[in-house]
């Protein structure tokens, strides 16, 4: 079954001020699947999803998304197109509640019974913030709030969603409950995602395909399942560092430079 480019990054470079964050990275996400971006802090990660969604530009390479050249464009604009980013830290507004913070998300439509439908459905996935839907957000666990920011986000209905760093600050239970349900998500509404994460074996058991960024090149790229056969990967990102006969030598080496 072939999968139709929604995304597309070619030749992007990005800076902020003298420093390079991203050094001509091009890489393709496609429809209905999951794609995912592995690296170390620093890589040039998050600057990928802020170039995507208009809060950076870029210096260099175009962004197309569903064949239209999107750079630059302004970040509200992209949201309409069905573009929507969950920022690393969640960023929920604290003093409104779930509800409030929920129809945030869809402030863009005006279709007010598909928005109560869908209100229900993110619901059904996160029955947490049905029971807090009065709470302040700010009350919310940290785990909560990585929920109410995805959810917040589905209520714009997207077609694809950028997701930076879910994991962050989870349990490593609640991490796995995040990752079911971002699966869930693609899988039953056939949103497009795009994740950065530095869980790399979360990242890889629930993506199809990934890439690999290391100082703002994509430096490796292929199915996820066939990534996570590769020596580097099980080494570097995977913990395994047996694997391959140099493997403790050569872990150390990369560790100089991380």
């Amino acid at each position: 079954m072939t999968h139709e480019v929604v995304l597309e990054l070619l030749n992007v470079e990005a800076a902020y001020g003298p420093v390079r964050a991203l050094r001509g990275v091009s890489l393709q996400v496609r429809q209905g699947r999951i794609a995912t971006v592995l690296g170390s802090n620093g890589a040039g990660k998050t600057t990928i999803l802020r170039t995507i969604s208009g809060i950076v530009d870029p210096r260099k390479g175009s962004v197309i998304y569903k064949g239209q050249d999107i750079t630059a464009r302004d970040p509200a604009w992209i949201v309409r197109q069905g573009l929507v980013h969950v920022p690393e830290g969640r960023e929920v507004f604290p003093l409104l509640s779930v509800r409030e913070n929920l129809l945030m998300g869809a402030y863009t439509r005006s279709d007010r019974d598909a928005v109560a439908r869908d209100m229900e459905q993110v619901y059904a996935y996160f029955p947490i913030l049905k029971e807090r839907a009065g709470q302040d957000a700010g009350l919310l666990s940290g785990g909560q709030q990585q929920m109410l920011a995805i959810s917040r986000a589905l209520m714009a209905r997207p077609v694809l969603m950028l997701l930076d760093e879910p994991s962050l600050g989870l349990s490593p239970l609640l991490t796995r409950e995040i990752f079911e349900i971002i699966v869930r998500i693609n899988r039953e509404r056939g949103t497009t995602i795009l994740l950065v994460e530095q869980n790399a074996n979360m990242a890889l058991n629930a993506a199809d395909d990934g890439y690999v960024l290391e100082n703002g090149r994509i430096v490796m790229e292929d199915t996820c399942a066939a990534l996570r056969e590769k020596e580097d990967i099980k080494e570097f990102y995977l913990g395994m560092k047996d694997a391959g006969v140099r493997g403790e030598r050569r872990w150390k080496k990369r560790k100089t430079w991380r």
